[in-house]
C-alpha cells in the first residue's frame, strides 16, 4: 500500500498559520468597517466643540483636540476589530483542533473498551480520508484498526482451541470412563483385551496431550534449531527408509525425483525431517490403495522446493483455506485414531516458517489429489 504522507507537524504548523491569518482578516475587515463610524463619531463632537466657539482662533487647541478625537477614534475602532479577531481565532482554533483531538479521544475510547474485551468497533479515517491518502493521524487509525483485528482474531482463535481441545480430550475421556463403568458394573470381563482398550485409549489421550505441548512450543518460538548443512537427498533417503515398508504394505506406488547436484541446506535435520515426515504420513494416509505418491526435490531460484504430491481425497478450495488451521481435518468424517490430531500440518507450518521458508497446499478438488510443497533458503 502506498501513503501519501502530509507530515503532523507542517499540519499543526499551517493550523496554526490559518488561525493568524483568520484573525488578521477580522481584525483589518473590522477595523475597516468600525474606524469610518469612530471617526465620524468623533468629528460630530468636534465639530459641536468648533460650532460652540469653544476653540475659535486658537489653531494649537484644535488641533490638539483633532489628534485627541482622531486618537480615541482608532483606539475604539482596533478594540473592536482585536475582540471580533479574538473571538474568531478562538473559534477557528476550537474547530480545527477538534480534526487532531477528537480522533486521539476517540481512540483512547476504543482502547479502553479493547482492554475491556470489546473488539468490534474500528475508527474512522480522519476527514474521511481514503486509505491510500493519508496523515499520520489517518496512519495511527489505520495500526490502531489492525491491531485490533489482530487481538479479536486471537480472542476467537483462542476459544476455538478451548472448545478443540475440549472436544479432543473428551473422547478418549469418555470411552476410559465408559470400560472403568463396565468393569466395576460386571458388563466388561476383566481380560487383557478390556485392559488393551483402556490402555489404547490413554496413549491417544497421551499423544493428544504431547502434540498440543509441540504446538504451543512451536507457535510461541519456545525451541532452537540446530542449523546444520544437510543434503536435500540424504533427508528423501531418511523419508524412504522410514516410511518405504508402509506403503508397500498399502500397495501404493511411492516415486522419488531428486534433481542431482542440489546444494546443502542451513537447517535443523530433525525439525525438516518432522515436516517431511507430517507430509508423507498424510499423503500415505489419504491415498487409497493402488495409489500413488510423488515426492519431489528440486532447486528454484535461491531456494530448495520439497512437494508431495498424491492421488489421494483431493481438498476443496473452500477447505484449503483452513487447511494449516489447529484440529481443522478435510474429512470429518474421521476419528483422531484415522484422522490424526489435526495439528500437525499447523506444527509443520510454524517449523517451515521458522527456516525462513514457505508452506502451502494445492488440489484441484475433491478425489483430485493434492499437493503439499515448501521452500528452504539454500542460504541465510
Amino acid at each position: 500500500m502506498k501513503f501519501v504522507r502530509t507530515h503532523l507537524a507542517w499540519k499543526v504548523f499551517l493550523s496554526y498559520l490559518l488561525v493568524v491569518l483568520v484573525g488578521g482578516v477580522v481584525l483589518i475587515t473590522a477595523a475597516s468597517l468600525s474606524v469610518p463610524a469612530a471617526f465620524e463619531r468623533h468629528m460630530a463632537s468636534m465639530n459641536a466643540i468648533m460650532t460652540n466657539g469653544n476653540t475659535v482662533g486658537n489653531n494649537q487647541q484644535m488641533q490638539t483636540e483633532l489628534f485627541s478625537q482622531y486618537t480615541a477614534a482608532v483606539y475604539e475602532a482596533v478594540t473592536y476589530a482585536v475582540v471580533a479577531a479574538l473571538i474568531a481565532a478562538i473559534l477557528a482554533s476550537f474547530f480545527i483542533s477538534r480534526q487532531v483531538v477528537t480522533p486521539m479521544l476517540r481512540m483512547m475510547s476504543l482502547s479502553h473498551r479493547i482492554a475491556e474485551g470489546e473488539y468490534e468497533e474500528r475508527l474512522a479515517l480522519p476527514g474521511g480520508q481514503q486509505a491510500d491518502q493519508i496523515d499520520e493521524l489517518g496512519q495511527l487509525a489505520l495500526s490502531f484498526n489492525q491491531m485490533a483485528d489482530k487481538l479479536e482474531k486471537t480472542e476467537t482463535m483462542r476459544r476455538e482451541l478451548i472448545g478443540d481441545v475440549t472436544h479432543e480430550l473428551r473422547t478418549p475421556l469418555t470411552a476410559v470412563k465408559g470400560y472403568l463403568e463396565g468393569l466395576i458394573d460386571g458388563v466388561l470381563p476383566a481380560d487383557p483385551e478390556t485392559y488393551q482398550q483402556i490402555h489404547s485409549e490413554i496413549d491417544r489421550l497421551q499423544r493428544l496431550v504431547n502434540d498440543l505441548q509441540e504446538l504451543s512450543r512451536v507457535e510461541a518460538g519456545a525451541f532452537q534449531l540446530l542449523l546444520t548443512p544437510v543434503s536435500p537427498s540424504s533427508l528423501i533417503e531418511r523419508i524412504q527408509s522410514t516410511l518405504g515398508r508402509q506403503f508397500e504394505d498399502k500397495n501404493i506406488q511411492l516415486e522419488i525425483s531428486v534433481e542431482s547436484d542440489l546444494p546443502d541446506i542451513l537447517v535443523d535435520k530433525d525439525r525438516i525431517l518432522q515436516v517431511l515426515t507430517n507430509l508423507v504420513g498424510n499423503a500415505l494416509q489419504y491415498t487409497p490403495s493402488g495409489g500413488k505418491v510423488t515426492l519431489l526435490v528440486r532447486r528454484e531460484r535461491s531456494d530448495v522446493l520439497f512437494s508431495v504430491k498424491d492421488s489421494g481425497i483431493g481438498i476443496t478450495a473452500e477447505q484449503l483455506a483452513f487447511i494449516f488451521n489447529r484440529f481443522y481435518r478435510t474429512d470429518k468424517s474421521r476419528t483422531r485414531a484415522s484422522g490424526g490430531s489435526g495439528i500437525g500440518l499447523t506444527i509443520a507450518k510454524a517449523l517451515v516458517q521458522a527456516h525462513q521458508g514457505k508452506i502451502w497446499a494445492e488440489s484441484n478438488g475433491e478425489g483430485k489429489g493434492s499437493t503439499f510443497s515448501f521452500l528452504i533458503p539454500i542460504s541465510r
